[in-house]
């Protein structure tokens, strides 16, 4: 596919190289637009070794907006509050701008990445809410406000916002809800019982759900991995955190999906202050209910996807377990997997999985998670 970058004048146009090599790791083709000021602060040499594609810094008598403006997609990265006024009012004076109006005329798809001084972008709401009300196919991403800033999002955002609008939308408007990372049970003030899951497997299912469309809830225990801010995000830290959560978000959720490492015990003897590290303690452990076991009895209408670890054992037993915990808790779908698979333990990248459900399993070998979460999303989607 191909995404035409339009440049603007704000400073964050030095991050527009990084950009290029994100989406082109993600297999898009990009070309740029640069408007003059733009040109003052990246030179168009560097964007054109970026894309390896001549970058447009002028309209021409090849009329490049024209032939340009029905691109996949138009990328709008960094966006001034300039070229947004002049978008909402139709004026087309630079390249990018004249590029920008002629696109909207064929319903191109035009994302804008604003990145300018907060009091700015509070200024040009009217502008923004007006583009909203007259360009259905135009979207805005939230800046992240810091520094009194309304800064440019990370380059992995930008590029997910990217694929979601591109994306056939399977699962448009579809509320889903995600529980991912390790809990954490205390003992003391100081110390805890947790686990070594990285909650990678979970973060990109969530981004898979997005791409298609959903309305993505994350809900996180400890986590080592980056976590793009498009997602509603719910920070907890014990079982019952999460369990608490979940009983207010399920009844509005169509698909749960527990890919969480939930503590099976909590301490029973919890010290309020410090145990002593000059003495030997005994920690007596009380068993915590199945997070699984109360979602059906909660919504029996969400589509529940349960996750299934073992340690070293034959793939029979793998699948039987897993199917005796999917009928145990009245499951959906199960994805069970071997956590001393080679290079797909704990905190890897990589994942062997199988995915069962009432008639029949599909392994998934040794892949990258974000692969292997794809094939996820797919058997969700065919038993909806």
């Amino acid at each position: 596919m191909k995404i035409i970058l339009c440049i603007t004048g704000s400073i964050a146009a030095v991050e527009d190289l990084k950009l290029v090599h994100q989406l082109q790791r993600r297999g898009f083709e990009v070309e740029c637009f640069m408007s003059p000021s733009a040109c003052e602060i990246i030179t168009p040499l560097s964007m054109e070794f970026a894309t390896k594609n001549p970058v447009n810094t002028k309209i021409t008598g090849y009329v490049e907006h024209v032939v340009n403006a029905q691109a996949d997609l138009i990328l709008v990265a960094p966006a001034t509050a300039n070229t947004i006024g002049k978008f909402a009012n139709k004026i087309a004076d630079t390249n990018v701008t004249t590029l920008l109006l002629t696109a909207s005329g064929y319903d191109t798809p035009i994302l804008f990445v604003p990145s300018m001084h907060i009091s700015m972008y509070e200024a040009i709401e009217d502008n923004i809410n007006k583009i909203k009300e007259n360009y259905p196919q135009v979207k805005f991403m939230e800046p992240v406000n810091a520094e009194r800033k309304a800064k440019f999002p990370s380059k992995e955002d930008i590029a997910l916002e990217v694929e979601r609008m591109l994306n056939t939308h399977s699962l448009k408007d579809k509320n889903v809800l995600i529980s991912t990372g390790a809990t954490f049970e205390a003992i003391d003030a100081m110390r805890g019982i947790t686990n070594r899951s990285s909650g990678k497997m979970g973060v990109e299912i969530a981004k898979e759900a997005y791409r298609r469309g959903a309305n993505v809830t994350l809900l996180c225990g400890q986590l080592h991995t980056y976590v793009p801010t498009v997602f509603n995000r719910i920070d907890v830290e014990s079982t019952q955190e999460m369990m608490d959560v979940i009983a207010k978000q399920i009844e509005s959720t169509d698909i749960y999906v527990s890919a969480a490492a939930i503590s099976d015990f909590k301490i029973e003897d919890y010290c309020e202050n410090k145990y002593p590290s000059e003495d030997d303690i005994t920690i007596k452990f009380a068993r915590l209910p199945k997070l699984l076991e109360r979602i059906k009895q909660l919504n029996p209408d969400t589509f529940v996807v349960g996750f299934k670890a073992e340690a070293g054992v034959s793939e029979d037993e793998l699948i039987s377990k897993a199917q005796n915990r999917m009928m145990k808790y009245n499951t959906d779908i199960m994805i069970a997997n071997d956590i001393l698979v080679e290079n797909g333990g704990p905190g890897s990248d990589n994942n062997e999985v199988y995915i069962i459900d009432n008639e029949s399993y599909d392994k998934v070998s040794l892949d990258s998670k974000e692969n292997v979460s794809k094939k996820i999303v797919d058997k969700v989607i065919t038993l909806l």
